[in-house]
């Protein structure tokens, strides 16, 4: 190749047009800035080379990666950016408030505007049309108001700083020494817009501590990104685009066996998608010098609920059961609150299936069933008061765990089912304790895996409620499920027709059902290997990341709530 030929390739490939650059820096509500994209992966080099030169410089260090962190939110939500500096803004002023008072009633008063600020705008942009929606089918009115667009990442930074002012207010940390630095805290992008959710006592204290960054947490890093792209880029993507989507969309249109895969299909998905984002924001986060929780641990390998609610979305759910279970008793005592939210729950699906039953009879039998499982797991119980007051406070913390993932009667029937089962497992605890020192019994090994089963094809089936576009469409899928028959010819021509979405189906659940010593000599194995080679495996898994992506870098399922 002479040197013009070189020119005109180097050219023809690496020069940009003033129109493609300013689209760099602009946001594209049909294109926003993701981890899996080519726009980040560009930026975030040239954004890294940058921050490795300037690390030692500490308030550099701090400006830089909030305005970075800006712009990313930018090019992720919009505009929307302004109101994540107006939070921040309030909380910070708030915390600072509570922190120099020594009056209690004036504590409580700053911690209550907080609150209300911080609700109240997550419940405008989150809640506000389900309760015009509501309203206009109670009342057969149609009032409407101008669509209000959800920003991305709102619920994750918005619970990050009321954890921030409520862990201040209880003074279980000291405040930040700056507003900036409490925007970094709250703007760091890597976890910005769809968690795992950070709490201030162990990140803040981070930013001051000089940077080091070890060849051991480097490959770490680089792991989990690796890892986090093919499950979301690769797994997740494909198999919804290629067929979870379609069978949801119209489950009428597909037979018995393709609603039962989809089902298994969108539990892969959601867990390909989520765990994957988490798995690159750590390893993102960590190539800056930052650690932030592991937010996943092999959920689906957990033998009851509450081992699953132990390693699925592990932020969230400690976040629910610090802020909000313990707030409204725990086990403890009772409160007004702990017993509304299970009543009216169970009341209002009552009359609604009650209201219903000439089309259908299955939500009233769901009803009742659900009413009389929580009753009974009260009753049997050993300590039947602190059953109650345990049991009600749980299910008022899923029922709003729910509630939290999007504004629709869906996302409340997907909480109010964990919470049953949370309620029906520690009930059963109590008279078939786990053992603590490591002895397991024959019965327990024999039974372990049925137990795995049973919790495994529990939580599939709340992801079709949680998934599915109505509760019509639910209710659908179950019912076709139902009609499930064996018919050799008819499950082998699914399967050839689907190879590769139920290949790719069974490398995702092999992968996450490896045994944890096997992923651990995996780590240290990409560790040792030399800097080349590690090279050549990113280099390879962008590759296949490109080559399989069916319509460009989709969005991130978590990035809607």
């Amino acid at each position: 190749m002479n040197t013009s030929a070189l020119a005109q390739w180097f050219i023809n490939n690496f020069s940009f047009t003033t129109e493609q650059i300013k689209q760099w820096f602009t946001f594209d509500a049909q294109h926003p800035m993701l981890f899996n994209s080519s726009l980040f992966l560009g930026l975030f080099l040239v954004f890294y080379c940058v921050y490795i030169i300037t690390k030692k410089y500490a308030h550099f260090r701090t400006v830089y990666v909030t305005l970075f962190s800006l712009f990313f939110y930018y090019k992720a939500g919009g505009n929307y950016f302004v109101l994540l500096i107006l939070s921040s803004l309030l909380d910070y002023y708030f915390a600072g408030r509570i922190h120099r008072s020594h009056n209690p009633a004036t504590r409580k008063l700053f911690l209550a505007i907080s609150m209300v600020t911080n609700l109240g705008i997550l419940g405008y942009f989150k809640y506000t049309n389900f309760l015009i929606d509501s309203f206009n089918a109670v009342l057969h009115s149609n009032f409407a108001l101008q669509d209000i667009f959800l920003p991305v990442g709102i619920s994750f930074y918005t619970f990050q700083t009321m954890s921030y002012t409520i862990d201040v207010y209880r003074r279980e940390i000291e405040p930040a020494k700056s507003f900036l630095d409490f925007a970094f805290f709250v703007c760091f992008f890597p976890q910005l817009v769809a968690g795992p959710i950070v709490r201030a006592k162990d990140f803040i204290p981070q930013i001051y501590q000089k940077i080091q960054l070890t060849k051991e947490e480097t490959s770490l890093a680089l792991f989990l990104i690796i890892g986090g792209l093919l499950k979301k880029a690769v797994i997740s993507d494909y198999i919804s685009l290629n067929f979870v989507d379609r069978v949801f969309d119209a489950p009428n249109s597909y037979t018995a066996i393709e609603n039962l895969m989809a089902v298994y299909g969108y539990t892969l998905q959601i867990y390909c998608d989520f765990s994957g984002y988490s798995d690159m924001a750590i390893g993102l986060a960590l190539l800056m010098g930052f650690t932030l929780p592991v937010n996943f641990r092999t959920p689906y390998q957990s033998k009851n609920i509450t081992e699953f609610w132990r390693r699925w979305h592990i932020s969230l759910s400690t976040w629910l059961k610090d802020y909000l279970y313990f707030s409204v008793g725990g086990n403890r005592k009772g409160t007004f609150w702990g017993y509304f939210f299970p009543t009216l729950f169970f009341g209002a699906t009552l009359a609604w299936a009650i209201n219903i039953r000439t089309h259908t009879m299955l939500p009233l039998y769901i009803t009742c069933g659900a009413i009389g499982l929580f009753v009974f797991a009260i009753l049997v119980s050993k300590d039947r008061k602190k059953s109650v007051r345990s049991h009600f406070n749980q299910m008022t913390t899923m029922l709003l765990g729910g509630l939290w993932h999007g504004a629709n009667l869906r996302f409340i029937i997907w909480g109010a089912l964990h919470g049953l089962a949370l309620a029906i497992h520690k009930t059963f605890a109590e008279y078939f304790p786990t053992a603590t020192d490591g002895k397991r019994s024959v019965i327990s090994r024999i039974a372990s895996p049925l137990f795995l089963l049973i919790t495994f094809h529990f939580v599939a089936f709340c992801w079709i409620f949680f998934r599915s576009r109505d509760f019509d469409i639910a209710l659908t899928i179950i019912h076709n499920i139902g009609e499930l028959s064996f018919n050799w010819q008819q499950w082998h021509t699914i399967i050839m027709g689907y190879k590769n979405v139920f290949l790719l189906m069974a490398i995702g659940y092999v992968w996450h059902f490896f045994p944890q010593n096997m992923n651990e000599q995996l780590k240290n194995f990409f560790g040792s290997m030399p800097i080349l080679f590690k090279a050549v495996i990113i280099a390879l898994t962008f590759w296949v990341v490109y080559a399989t992506a069916s319509s460009g870098a989709q969005p991130f399922i978590y990035f809607q709530f």
